[in-house]
C-alpha cells in the first residue's frame, strides 16, 4: 500500500467531485475454477484498490458524502481460516492503514443502503464486470444485472476517471518498476527462443520472470508465430527458422500496477530481407506516432500519423496506392492495421476499461464506428500524468484479405496481387509505455531492444 495520506486524499478529492449522495464500492470475491476452494489467482478490483488499497476478497465500502462517513464492510477471518492461510491482519488493521476507522460486518451493508434509500439519498455505483457483484447490487437496490449498464452513475465514472487518469509521482515510480521487469521478460524471450521450441516453452520463461519478481503477469501472455492474430493466446505451435515470433507481455507488481510491452523477433538469428523491410516500416510508424505526441494534443493524431506512415511505406513497396491521408479517412489502412495505436495504462493494463472507453479515452465524445478506427481506445488530448502505450503494427490477415478482395473493397487503394503474395507473412508490432509530462512525452522504464541491430545482436547469442 501507499501511505495512509495517499488514500485519505484520494477519497477527499472524490467526495468533492461527486458532491452528494452515497458512493458504493464492491471489492472482488474469490473466483472458483471448478469448485469453491479451488480458485483463480485473486485480483482485487482496481478502483477499490485505488481508494482503499486493501487486497483482500469479500469486501465492500461506502463513502457517505452527505454525512462525511467512510465505512468498510467485511467478515474477519477465523481460526479455522488461519489453519489453511496462516495468521492474517484484521480488516480493521488494514482499514487503519488507508485511514478508515469504521469497519463493520458484511451484513451491515444492506442496512446502510436501505437507510440511504429511505432518506432519498442518491446511490452512486460504477459499471460492474463481475456477475456476483451485479447480484449483490440487485439484492441491495433492486437493480437487475441487465440494467447495470444503463443505471450506473455517470457522475461517479467521470469523477473516478478524472482522478485515476492523472498518475502521481509515486504511481509513475511503481509503473516504471513494472515496465523494467516487463523489459526483462521480453529480453529473456529474445534470448531463449530458438527453432524447435514450442510457443509454450517460451511463454513459460516469460512468466517465470514475473513470478520470480514477486508479482504476476498483467494479462495473459501472447507469444506466437501467428502475430497476425492480434490477441493470440494459443501456445501450441513449434517455432521454426523463417518464422516471425510476436511477444506481448507485461508485469503486474505487488502494488498491482502494470507494464505492457510488445516485441517481434525472427526465430532465425537474422531477419530475412522481406521481414526486415516490413519490420523497419513498423518502427518508422512507431516513431511517427511518438513524434506527434504533445501536451494538449489529441492522441488520435498519433494514431493518424502511424496509419499514414504505414500506408505510405507500403505504397513504396507496392502493396498500396493512392493518397495516404485519403486512405486513412476511407479506412483502407485498416487492412494492415485494424486496431489502435495505444491505450491508457495503470492499475489496469487497459486502464479503467471497465468504466467505459468513451469516458476513459474520449471524454464522453462518441467513438468512430469505422472498422479499425473504432478499435482506437484513446483519442482525447493528452494531459500531464497520462500514462499510455504506443503500439502500431503491420498485420497480414488472410481472412480479412480474402473478404475485402472478394467484396472489391478499396480497389483504388490496395494492390491485391502484391498483398496476397504476403498473406502468410504474419504480424509485427513493438510497444512501449510513456507518461506525458509538462515537457512532453517520457519513456517509462528502461529501453526495450527494438532496432533491427539490437534484435539481431541478441538473437546472435542464441545457441
Amino acid at each position: 500500500m501507499f501511505s495512509k495520506k495517499t488514500y485519505i486524499e484520494r477519497r477527499k478529492v472524490l467526495k468533492e467531485r461527486v458532491e452528494k449522495g452515497l458512493i458504493l464500492f464492491f471489492g472482488n470475491d474469490e473466483s472458483p475454477m471448478n469448485y469453491a476452494d479451488n480458485t483463480y489467482h485473486f485480483r482485487q478490483d482496481s478502483t477499490f484498490l485505488y481508494y482503499f488499497g486493501i487486497n483482500q476478497p469479500g469486501l465492500a465500502a461506502l463513502i457517505d458524502v452527505d454525512n462525511d462517513r467512510e465505512i468498510i464492510f467485511g467478515n474477519e477471518y477465523t481460526v479455522e481460516d488461519f489453519v489453511w492461510m496462516g495468521p492474517q491482519a484484521t480488516i480493521a488493521e488494514k482499514a487503519d492503514a488507508c485511514g478508515i476507522k469504521e469497519v463493520v460486518p458484511a451484513k451491515e451493508l444492506e442496512k446502510q443502503v436501505k437507510a440511504a434509500k429511505q432518506k432519498g439519498q442518491t446511490i452512486h455505483f460504477l459499471p460492474l464486470y463481475r456477475a456476483e457483484n451485479k447480484i449483490k447490487l440487485q439484492e441491495l437496490t433492486g437493480i437487475a444485472p441487465n440494467e447495470v449498464a444503463t443505471c450506473f452513475s455517470v457522475d461517479l465514472v467521470k469523477a473516478v476517471v478524472s482522478q485515476r487518469e492523472i498518475k502521481t509521482e509515486e504511481e509513475i515510480a511503481s509503473i516504471s518498476q513494472a515496465v523494467d521487469v516487463s523489459v526483462d521478460m521480453h529480453v529473456a524471450a529474445m534470448r531463449i527462443a530458438k527453432p524447435g521450441m514450442t510457443e509454450a516453452q517460451v511463454t513459460a520463461e516469460i512468466h517465470k520472470i514475473a513470478l520470480a519478481e514477486g508479482g504476476n503477469i498483467s494479462f495473459p501472455i501472447i507469444a506466437t508465430k501467428n502475430g497476425q492474430t492480434l490477441h493470440n493466446h494459443y501456445h501450441g505451435n513449434t517455432i521454426n527458422r523463417g518464422d516471425m515470433f510476436l511477444i506481448d507481455a507485461g508485469f503486474e507488481n505487488e502494488m498491482m500496477y502494470a507494464g505492457d510491452l510488445s516485441s517481434t523477433i525472427p526465430v532465425s538469428k537474422k531477419f530475412s530481407a522481406e521481414q526486415k523491410e516490413i519490420y523497419q516500416l513498423a518502427l518508422e510508424s512507431h516513431q511517427a506516432a511518438i513524434d506527434t505526441l504533445g501536451l494538449g494534443i489529441p492522441f488520435k493524431n498519433a494514431h493518424e500519423a502511424a496509419c499514414t506512415t504505414i500506408f505510405d511505406g507500403l505504397k513504396t513497396m507496392g502493396f498500396t496506392k493512392g493518397n495516404p491521408q485519403d486512405a486513412f479517412e476511407a479506412g483502407a489502412h485498416a487492412l494492415f492495421f485494424p486496431c489502435g495505436t495505444g491505450h491508457m495504462m495503470g492499475l489496469d493494463v487497459h486502464d479503467m476499461e471497465d468504466l467505459g472507453e468513451v469516458w476513459v479515452g474520449y471524454d464522453g465524445q462518441p467513438k468512430s464506428t469505422q472498422f479499425g478506427l473504432k478499435s482506437l481506445r484513446l483519442a482525447k488530448p493528452l494531459q500531464a500524468g497520462h500514462v499510455f502505450t504506443i503500439e502500431p503494427g503491420i498485420y497480414f490477415i488472410p481472412e480479412l484479405i480474402d473478404q475485402w478482395r472478394a467484396q472489391n473493397k478499396f480497389n483504388d487503394f490496395i494492390n491485391w496481387e502484391k498483398v496476397d503474395s504476403y498473406r502468410n507473412f504474419g504480424g509485427i508490432r513493438n510497444e512501449e509505455d510513456f507518461v506525458m509530462t509538462k515537457n512532453g512525452p517520457q519513456l517509462l522504464g528502461k529501453p526495450k531492444p527494438k532496432t533491427i541491430e539490437d534484435i539481431e545482436s541478441i538473437r546472435a547469442e542464441t545457441e
